[in-house]
């Protein structure tokens, strides 16, 4: 199986800037696609930003131009960089990983999840 644990979360002011990582543990496997959700309270979880299997990379529009992510396929680790942060970005902010994992002798296809860490952008 993988784990994926997150840092870098915490109380900024708005437009401040925070980073975040994740790293990815694990048996034998190999990561297709990493990114960033995030839940506030009362919502559902949201995509952030996610590197895709082909390496592009999507937004939610609401980040777009503030957050910058990217993936290191060596270190399988993946980040998130928030300028310009708004009260609104307050949320628990969680790394996922789609990866092929060797299970019994056989790839299987999972999703993955951190614990999340808490963002909050206050004065």
């Amino acid at each position: 199986q993988v784990q994926l644990a997150e840092s870098g979360g915490g109380l900024v002011q708005p437009g401040g800037s925070l980073s975040l990582s994740c790293a990815a543990s694990g048996s034998i496997f190999e990561i297709k696609a990493m990114g960033w959700y995030r839940q506030a309270p009362g919502k559902q979880r949201e995509l952030v930003a996610r590197v895709n299997r082909d390496g592009t990379i999507t937004y939610a529009d609401a980040v777009k131009g503030r957050f910058a992510t990217s993936r290191d396929t060596i270190w399988n680790r993946a980040y998130l960089q928030m300028n310009s942060l708004k009260p609104e970005d307050t949320a628990v902010y969680y790394c996922n990983a789609v990866a092929r994992v060797l299970l019994g002798g056989v790839w299987k296809e999972n999703d993955y999840w951190g614990q999340g860490t808490q963002v909050t952008v206050s004065s």
